[in-house]
């Protein structure tokens, strides 16, 4: 990539991936990104579960009702959670280093996808933190934000036509309608 402006306009969530495992060294350099997140007076309290085992993915799958089912044919997926009793700013920790992770996969040539789990629930109402801990084993005083699916891209995205975006939602001093 030549500048973060054309890593975001090429970065695209992809759901099908190829059967290609992420290697060990692609792995270390998102693990880094996340690592190297900001976070709420540097407590640091997010976490990450690594997941390739297929039988684990197939069950991530059906966490929530809708959007998680690409996690069954991912090869690599990413559990990020953070611990509630450390800090209060979670949801925005978390999200950083989630879309740090997005950010560092993109410019390695791979493609991701979030899928939401706090807030979500799977067919049965159950919600999909709870599903999500009962899968990997997570106490439940930690909050599970997303799972970023992660794998060689097994389709093509076309970059954000850059004449298409909203810029109507930028307001200049104060807000206007």
């Amino acid at each position: 990539m030549n500048s973060l402006n054309e890593l975001l306009r090429t970065r695209r969530s992809y759901r099908k991936f190829t059967d290609e495992r992420v290697t060990e060294e692609e792995l270390q350099l998102i693990e880094q990104a996340a690592l190297m997140a900001p976070a709420g007076k540097r407590m640091n309290e997010w976490e990450f579960i690594t997941v390739t085992d297929r039988e684990t993915l197939q069950k991530l799958s059906k966490s929530k009702e809708n959007g998680a089912e690409l996690l069954a044919e991912a090869p690599l997926a990413i559990v990020v959670l953070a611990d509630s009793t450390v800090c209060d700013t979670l949801v925005e920790d978390t999200s950083i280093a989630a879309i740090l992770m997005q950010l560092q996969a993109a410019e390695l040539g791979l493609g991701s996808c979030w899928v939401q789990c706090r807030g979500r629930h799977d067919v049965n109402g159950n919600a999909c933190e709870d599903n999500v801990r009962k899968i990997l084993g997570i106490p439940s005083h930690y909050l599970v934000e997303c799972i970023i699916a992660i794998g060689h891209k097994g389709q093509e995205r076309q970059p954000y036509d850059l004449s298409k975006l909203r810029y109507d939602k930028f307001h200049s001093e104060k807000f206007s309608e």
